[in-house]
C-alpha cells in the first residue's frame, strides 16, 4: 500500500539523491507522501534508490545529473516541471571532498571542483526552482551543509570548509530576500555522518567508530520534519551531531576530559 501522510502531493527534488543523506531523505519524504525526484552522477545507483521506493509503494523517479553543470541542472528542473508540476520542495544534498585537502596539499583543480559540486551546484538549483516556487507562492528549499559549516575544523580543510560556510549564508540570503514570495529555507548542518565520503578521507575513521556517529537516517528524520512543517513556520537551520562528538574528543579518549567538559 502506498504511503501517505503530510506531503501528499508534493513533488521534492533531492539532489544527491544516491546515496547517503539524500538517499536517506528521498525515503523519508516518500513514506511521507511526497513524489520523489533523486538526481546525482551514478544512474545506477538512482535507479536502485527509485526502484526499491516504488518496490515499497512510494512515488519515485530517478534523473541522472552533474550539479556542476548549471545547463543541465535547468534542463532537469524543466523536466521535472514539465512531467509533475511545480517542485514543492528542494533538498540540495549533492557535495563533495578530496583526500589531500589541506593547503600544503591542495591543487587548485580540486579547489574548483569542490566549490563547483559544493557551493555553485546548490546555487544553479536554486536559481532553477524559484521561478516556480514565486509563481505557485511558496516552496521549501532545504541545503545540506555540514557542522564545518559552523564550527571549521581543521580535518575538513579549507574549500570544504569555506563552501560549507558559504551554504549557510546561502540559506539566509533565500530568507531575507524572498520570505515574502512564502519561501523558506532551511540549513541543515550535521556532524560527522556514517557515509560514503568519510572513506575518502587522509584516514578514514575505523569501524568502531563509525557505529557511533549518526546515521543517514536521523538526518533524514530532521529534513521530514521541516518539510512537515506549515507554511507560516521556517526552521532557519539546524545543527546536529553525534553524542559522541569526536570534535570534542581527543585522540585517544573514550569521553572528552573533565577539565575540558567543564569549559
Amino acid at each position: 500500500m502506498r504511503a501517505t501522510g503530510q506531503l501528499e502531493g508534493r513533488i521534492a527534488w533531492i539532489t544527491g539523491g544516491g546515496s547517503g543523506i539524500g538517499e536517506a531523505t528521498a525515503r523519508a519524504l516518500a513514506q511521507a507522501g511526497a513524489h520523489v525526484v533523486v538526481s546525482g552522477r551514478r544512474a545506477g545507483e538512482l535507479d536502485r534508490v527509485a526502484a526499491s521506493i516504488r518496490a515499497g509503494g512510494g512515488r519515485a523517479d530517478a534523473l541522472p545529473l552533474d550539479v556542476a553543470d548549471a545547463d543541465a541542472v535547468a534542463r532537469a528542473a524543466d523536466a521535472i516541471g514539465a512531467a509533475h508540476g511545480t517542485i514543492d520542495i528542494l533538498v540540495a544534498s549533492a557535495g563533495l571532498n578530496v583526500p589531500n585537502r589541506a593547503f600544503a596539499d591542495l591543487d587548485i583543480a580540486s579547489w574548483d571542483k569542490i566549490v563547483a559540486v559544493n557551493l555553485s551546484g546548490v546555487m544553479y538549483a536554486v536559481a532553477a526552482v524559484l521561478p516556480g516556487m514565486r509563481a505557485a507562492g511558496g516552496g521549501l528549499v532545504v541545503i545540506v551543509s555540514s557542522w564545518v559549516g559552523r564550527h571549521a575544523v581543521k580535518l575538513g580543510g579549507p574549500a570544504y570548509n569555506a563552501t560549507k560556510h558559504a551554504l549557510v549564508a546561502l540559506g539566509h540570503s533565500l530568507n531575507m530576500e524572498e520570505c515574502g514570495a512564502g519561501i523558506r529555507a532551511c540549513v541543515v548542518m550535521p556532524g560527522e555522518v556514517a557515509t560514503d565520503i568519510l572513506a575518502k578521507r587522509p584516514a578514514p575513521p575505523p569501524p568502531e567508530e563509525l557505529a557511533r556517529l549518526l546515521d543517514p537516517s536521523d538526518v533524514a528524520r530532521m529534513i521530514r520534519a521541516v518539510c512537515e512543517m506549515p507554511p507560516r513556520a521556517c526552521v532557519n537551520e539546524i545543527l546536529i551531531s553525534p553524542t559522541w562528538n569526536r570534535n570534542f574528543i581527543a585522540p585517544g579518549e573514550t569521553a572528552p576530559h573533565p577539565a575540558r567538559a567543564a569549559t
